[in-house]
């Protein structure tokens, strides 16, 4: 996958026949054991690791609870208590499959904003920071019609509410919103129809994720991997192989995030989710507040911010669409945001802003809450589309180190072992 040669050599003359033919192994050793890895990582890269696991569960229970799902408006949600309730080990199944899609999201979104700290996402890696945004979008694609297979009151008002966005399009072209919206519902409201095509595109998306993150991991092996510091590897002292040391590291990070995973899988599995969800889904009853699950809350909060529906619509999918611009937003010639003192402010006031949406996405659109959804929502847009291309031509960053080695063992030795080439 990338120019990086392999140290490994077969030694039975099955292994040196199979290597002349197809050399699996030989690549595997080159890309998980042979791969020259930053030595200075932190745990902020073990989320890489952990977002695969994420992905790999999260395929397998849904295999699984699709065996014993029932996709329609009549048993759906009597399938899923059935499932938890009579299927061996199902109770297990759906809640690591419920629980592991927010623990997904948690995952992505530290990942991302790691990314943006450290400044993964410029040159050489424009590509693939935009292949992880494309990533982020299947998985908002795949969860949101997942969220519609439980069949529960916020499932089918949620799909109702978010699919009525495209009738928005009507005022750029008369028909086309309703057209959408119909097509999507398979008729003139949510129904069982609705729910079998999502039950259907929620199955298959999953691969098709699993594509881009193998597409995603190409890219990094082919550019490498950022560092903290946010220099690439000069030297063959900048790195060390990636098995064990970063493997070892990334065990430890797995182990912790599996304590949390656990934590809520087995104590509290319904926690994550909305109450009304667990009410069988009635067209004829709205439920007082609607709300889509955590993880779109930030957006949720984008979306209502804004009075006009077409520009909500807009707004909330211009909040994603920004970010495959922002390897040529910044202009910063420094790549981590541990060395721009000023740019750091702008960066956890952003963080910041992302949280208070988050909550602001959860409560009422009322007076006060509308209010402040629009001043953070400013500031989300501002960020990118202001801040770092301003504040990278005015701002004069710390003194970044001369290599990897430098800036982990300190000047003078760093100097010593910088001759040794890769």
């Amino acid at each position: 996958m990338s120019g990086h040669e392999s140290t490994y050599e077969p030694t039975t003359a099955f292994g040196k026949w199979l290597d002349a033919r197809l050399p699996i192994v030989r690549m595997v050793h080159a890309q998980a054991v042979d791969f020259p890895t930053p030595r200075n990582l932190n745990y902020w890269w073990t989320f890489g690791g952990i977002l695969s696991f994420c992905l790999v569960a999260q395929i397998v229970t849904g295999i699984v609870l699709a065996m014993h799902y029932q996709p329609s408006a009549e048993l759906a949600f009597d399938s899923v208590e059935r499932i938890r309730r009579d299927v061996n080990f199902g109770w297990l199944l759906r809640n690591l499959h419920a629980v592991g899609a927010s623990m997904f999201f948690l995952a992505a979104y530290i990942h991302i904003f790691r990314g943006l700290y450290y400044g993964s996402y410029k040159a050489p890696r424009e590509v693939l920071w935009i292949i992880g945004v494309l990533i982020f979008l299947a998985m908002m694609a795949t969860a949101f019609m997942g969220y519609s297979l439980p069949w529960g009151q916020m499932s089918l008002w949620g799909v109702t509410v978010i699919t009525n966005l495209f009738s928005s399009l009507d005022s750029i072209w008369k028909g086309l919103g309703t057209t959408i919206v119909e097509w999507l519902w398979g008729g003139y409201s949510v129904s069982g129809v609705t729910l079998n095509r999502f039950y259907a595109l929620h199955y298959l998306l999953p691969f098709v994720l699993a594509g881009l993150v193998g597409l995603h991991i190409w890219a990094l092996h082919v550019v490498g991997q950022n560092s903290p510091t946010g220099l690439d590897i000069k030297t063959k002292s900048d790195s060390v192989p990636f098995t064990p040391y970063a493997t070892s590291k990334d065990a430890v990070g797995m182990f912790a995030f599996l304590l949390l995973f656990c934590w809520f899988a087995f104590f509290l599995p319904d926690y994550l989710g909305h109450a009304d969800n667990y009410i069988p889904a009635n067209p004829l009853v709205t439920p007082p507040h609607i709300v889509p699950e955590w993880y779109f809350l930030p957006f949720y909060a984008i979306l209502r911010a804004i009075p006009s529906k077409l520009g909500g619509v807009i707004a909330m999918f211009g909040a994603i669409a920004v970010l495959f611009f922002v390897p040529w937003l910044d202009t910063s010639k420094v790549r981590s945001t541990k060395y721009r003192p000023l740019y750091r402010w702008f960066f956890w006031l952003f963080a910041f802003s992302c949280l208070a949406l988050g909550w602001l996405g959860s409560k009422p659109a009322e007076a006060e809450y509308v209010f402040w959804a629009r001043v953070f929502t400013f500031y989300y847009f501002a960020h990118f589309l202001i801040v770092m291309p301003l504040v990278g031509w005015f701002e004069t960053p710390l003194k970044v180190p001369g290599s990897i080695t430098e800036a982990v063992l300190g000047k003078d030795k760093g100097a010593k072992l910088a001759p040794a080439k890769s």
